[in-house]
């Protein structure tokens, strides 16, 4: 028996030749036995139609078996041949003669594919059959959104009796004799069901059959999404993933086989991310390049070219062995040739610039490199001149590799596509580490100063003191009293970041007029003389001499006539116990003390990989359309990092994987997306250009399970003036791994700052001020960086205008309150409907177990604590199994009106019309009142309280305190627990020995004095 595969023909090919193009040709593999087509010339849709004859025995069991179909690239001048795909066709799949059909499968990868294997992807099948029975094959499908390449073939067994057997032996196409022998066109639906685990995907189709108006072709559609439009709520909501997380390299480790790797080898650096491969090309130096004829030297640069890729270094002047010492990276996904060019020119200044010569690689002999292995050493390579026909003079060192981001040589290397950005954009889209400036706080404190003479000595000075450090400027109180020894001893909080590179300017001034102040002496003093304090131990004062301020006094000979100088007595020190607060403290990431040594063991480790975004929107127009170049930046603790910039794509893929060591599980990580507006190439106005926010997630690590990879899509939502708006979908890969059990169990227990904070803490108002100043200072330093992260950046991630007021957020807040006392509320309810017997066997059980903890009081904690422990266990199974999320309920963001909205995004001070914000400050008034009357209502139940004993009311204390003695009196002889059961008892009595009106207790109260009546 005979097996016919006939290979018809194929779709969107990848280019290989260097060229955009390529020539392909099919090789089928079945059972060893191995036949191809003949090879179509410069064609990405080839069309071969062609039949390929195999021997098949019928006696075996070949439902195991499958036929591998490959597709290559016909390589020239070169001989060899680039791989462009293959699918593989169960057995299974095979049809006798008369039943065939054409079918089209998607490519799968061979090399630099992921451990887990695609599976043939069965996209379209058109035919005309003679019955209406179809044979479906269930084969697993990968997830895909669209083939990248696609083959059309069908395998048929060839039989004696065929009823299409003399339409093939004539030639004539098959296609059209199935169209003449269709009798009931059919359509076959397969919808497939996703069923998403950690590490596979797996659909199961179900068979819908179904009549056809005549003449149309036999389809099969795949429904990946029957959900194709979600609501709005569901479009806000955190989305799980299935990325292929881990690191596996295909055999053989290279491009054609060829490498240093096995195909099972592991590594677990970059475990959480997808692996992403790359062409490597390090540009060392060269030497002995051929001078100019004209100029007698050369500017020489090099050019590395990879298909439509280029690369080009920068050009040195008149230099006959420049040293470069870039890297390139090309990535797989990009590759369209099979071989490597570098080329060594001389620039010019007019014209083409000249051919110095150049170093061809053949991608299937390119080694691959997998870390921690050293860094391949570069070799040194002649120069070939333009056709390759002979060497020329002159040397080029390179180094050329096969591996992943996982490489050291990822972060500086220049991507091929990011080639059209130069300048200082080659630096603003590179992925770095950045570290924030260690924060100290420093505490001034003024305690007295001597020999204080005025300007006027005519009146005694109202002295106060100045002190500045950078840009933050405070003052003491005018002494009280007028002397010339004031006597303050005030303390003054600053913040200072290491390295010092501001100093402390201390001005005693007086106080002349309320317009005028006299500046009586001055001191300048660097931060580093100061003590550090790392306890609540004080440090050590000091006196310190004012110099005098004035004109005359700035030159030489008369500052040595002066024998006699005012002097200030200081206490300084820099507060190393105490944790600077540079971020909300509701989000906060860090909470160890300045000094290190104060620091304790880390409790964990927090891994996340990040791997990309998806459905971003266009943030910036760039030749007449909507663009995005997105980079991510995550902040926990004291460590920043930045992802490259992916340019020009509304669905970046990053996957770099970064550690943090945790100390303390009640923190939060957050992570933000960004539009880069820096990448250089002369745009008018980049200098003052702002990364644009996309969105921001939050993640707190203690709703973490401990050991468990989370790997969720998190909507990026963001608030705009028009109302809140998803900006896309970042997708994250989160680990959190604890090392100690016990220290973890210790720490629950353990304040959440250091001790300093609670042993001489802050005022609210001094913490506001430190943490705006300490931000101020953390955007500074990192601005300052290379590539810098930007001031709106830093701002963004520490949400520096979390204190400004909104009134979504107000209603917000009030509403959280009020699902805190719904709860209260219920059992309220709950309660009543106990006492007035709603329900009689509830109620009757409720007397019940109150007459046994009367009888056994004993047991009230004991069961108290029982039903929280099983109310806990029962709710286990409700446990959420999802990180939290930006939820726009909750934030009152999806009915907020419009002018909130607006006055949210107002500018402090305001910049709208008067009229506007006349208008918001009658509603702030009418808000405010309403916050008036509730406090003012609890601040009269309270003075009712305090009016029992004051004898406001002489009749309600004297009868209060009767009361008060009879009761001590009965309770003294009548025992606690006849007591409790009476009162609890009478709480609980029949609604038939209830009266409508108040309890006696309540109008008692009710009728007590406040000071309502004292008030204006």
């Amino acid at each position: 028996m005979t097996l016919v595969v006939e290979v018809v023909d194929a779709h969107d090919l990848m280019p290989k030749d260097g060229e955009g193009s390529a020539s392909p040709f099919v090789e089928v593999d079945f059972e060893n036995q191995l036949s191809r087509t003949k090879t179509v010339q410069k064609n990405l849709n080839p069309i071969w139609n062609q039949k390929l004859f195999f021997n098949f025995d019928k006696t075996k069991n070949n439902h195991n078996q499958s036929i591998e179909v490959s597709v290559y690239n016909e390589r020239k001048p070169l001989p060899g041949r680039n791989f462009l795909g293959r699918v593989r066709i169960p057995c299974s799949n095979i049809v006798k003669k008369g039943e065939e059909a054409y079918q089209t499968f998607q490519l799968e990868k061979k090399w630099f594919s992921s451990f887990v294997k695609e599976t043939t992807n069965l996209t379209n099948t058109s035919a005309a059959l003679p019955t209406s029975k179809v044979a479906v094959v269930d084969t697993p499908k990968a997830i895909k959104a669209a083939p990248e390449k696609e083959i059309s073939i069908h395998p048929v067994i060839e039989t004696s009796h065929s009823p299409l057997a003399a339409a093939k032996s004539s030639g004539s196409a098959p296609a059209e004799v199935l169209k003449e022998e269709i009798k009931e066109p059919v359509e076959v639906r397969v919808d497939t069901t996703q069923q998403i685990y950690k590490h596979q995907v797996q659909q199961q189709p179900g068979i819908s059959v179904g009549k056809q108006p005549e003449g149309v072709l036999f389809t099969m559609h795949q429904q990946v999404n029957p959900q194709s439009h979600p609501s709005n709520r569901e479009d806000f909501e955190l989305k799980d993933t299935n990325p292929q997380l881990g690191e596996r390299w295909p055999n053989g480790g290279g491009y054609g086989g060829r490498g240093w790797t096995r195909g099972e080898r592991f590594t677990s650096t970059y475990d959480l991310v997808e692996q992403m491969f790359y062409l490597y090309v390090r540009v060392m130096k060269a030497k002995d390049l051929p001078p100019s004829s004209i100029t007698g030297s050369c500017d020489p640069y090099v050019e590395v070219k990879l298909g439509n890729y280029k690369g080009r270094t920068r050009h040195f002047e008149r230099k006959m062995n420049p040293e470069w010492n870039q890297v390139f990276a090309f990535s797989k996904e990009r590759v369209q040739s099979s071989v490597l060019e570098v080329f060594v020119k001389d620039k010019e200044m007019v014209g083409r610039d000249d051919y110095l010569g150049r170093v061809v690689f053949d991608l299937n002999e390119v080694p691959t490199r997998v870390p921690p292995d050293s860094p391949l050493a570069p070799q040194w390579y002649r120069l070939e001149d333009r056709r390759g026909e002979g060497k020329v003079r002159g040397e080029v060192m390179l180094a050329v590799w096969m591996g992943t981001q996982a490489d050291e040589a990822f972060p500086e290397a220049q991507h091929s596509d990011a080639s059209y950005v130069h300048g200082e954009g080659v630096f603003n889209i590179r992925s770095k580490v950045y570290v924030s400036p260690k924060l100290w706080y420093l505490r001034v404190n003024v305690i007295e100063a001597q020999d204080i003479i005025p300007n006027d000595r005519s009146r005694l000075p109202e002295v106060f003191v100045k002190v500045q450090v950078g840009n933050q400027v405070l003052k003491t109180k005018i002494c009280p009293t007028r002397t010339a020894n004031p006597l303050w001893n005030e303390d003054l909080v600053f913040v200072a970041a290491e390295p010092f590179e501001e100093q402390l300017v201390l001005t005693v001034e007086d106080r002349v007029h309320p317009s005028k102040d006299d500046v009586l002496g001055r001191i300048i003093l660097p931060l580093n003389i100061f003590d550090k304090r790392l306890d609540h131990r004080p440090v050590h004062s000091r006196w310190f001499n004012l110099e005098k301020f004035g004109f005359g006094v700035l030159e030489a000979d008369r500052r040595k006539e002066l024998k006699f100088s005012s002097r200030i007595h200081l206490r300084v020190c820099l507060e190393g116990g105490y944790h600077v607060l540079d971020e909300s403290t509701m989000y906060t990431s860090d909470q160890q003390p300045t000094a290190r040594q104060l620091w304790k063991q880390p409790v964990g480790i927090l891994e996340v990989g990040i791997l990309g975004a998806q459905g971003l929107l266009p943030m910036k127009m760039k030749d007449g359309r909507g663009s995005t170049d997105a980079y991510c930046v995550a902040k926990y603790g004291q460590k920043w990092v930045r992802t490259r910039s992916i340019l020009d794509t509304f669905s970046p893929k990053w996957n770099e994987q970064y550690t943090w060591e945790v100390y303390d599980p009640c923190t939060v990580i957050t992570l933000g997306v960004f539009d880069n507006c820096h990448l250089g190439g002369g745009q008018p106005g980049a200098g003052a250009a702002r990364d644009s926010q996309i969105g921001k997630v939050r993640i707190r690590l203690s709703t973490l399970e401990a050991h468990r990879i989370y790997t969720h899509s998190y909507p990026l939502i963001v608030l705009h003036p028009t109302g809140v708006k998803k900006m896309g979908e970042l997708q994250l890969a989160v680990r959190f791994t604890t090392l100690s059990l016990a220290h973890m169990i210790y720490l629950y227990g353990h304040p959440l700052l250091p001790k300093m904070h609670y042993l001489h803490p802050f005022t609210v108002n001094q913490v506001d001020n430190l943490r705006y100043q300490a931000m101020n200072i953390v955007a500074v330093r990192l601005g300052r960086a290379e590539p810098p992260l930007r001031k709106e950046v830093v701002e963004y991630m520490l949400d520096v205008d979390s204190h400004i007021w909104s009134m979504r957020r107000s209603k917000a807040n009030f509403f959280r309150i009020i699902s805190l006392l719904s709860g209260m509320i219920s059992v309220g309810r709950w309660y009543g409907d106990v006492c007035h017997w709603k329900n009689p066997i509830t109620s009757v059980l409720v007397h019940v177990l109150f007459l046994i903890l009367i009888w056994y009081p004993e047991l009230i904690l004991p069961t108290l604590c029982l039903y929280m422990f099983l109310i806990g266990l029962w709710n286990y199974r409700l446990r959420p199994r999802h990180p939290p999320h930006m939820d726009t309920k909750l934030s009152w963001a999806e009915a907020v009106h419009p002018d909130e909205l607006d006055e949210e995004f107002d500018t402090f001070p305001t910049s709208k019309p008067h009229d506007v914000v006349r208008l918001r400050y009658d509603r702030l008034r009418s808000v405010a009142g309403r916050i008036q009357t509730v406090v003012g209502d609890i601040a009269t139940q309270g003075e009712r309280f305090q009016s029992l004993l004051s004898w406001r009311d002489p009749r309600a204390t004297s009868l209060f305190i009767v009361f008060c003695l009879c009761a001590a009196m009965v309770l003294y002889v009548t025992p606690f627990r006849v007591v409790a059961l009476v009162g609890g008892l009478y709480m609980l009595r029949h609604p038939r020995f209830r009266s409508k009106l108040p309890s006696v207790p309540s109008n008692f109260f009710k009728r007590l004095p406040a000071r309502t009546d004292s008030l204006l």
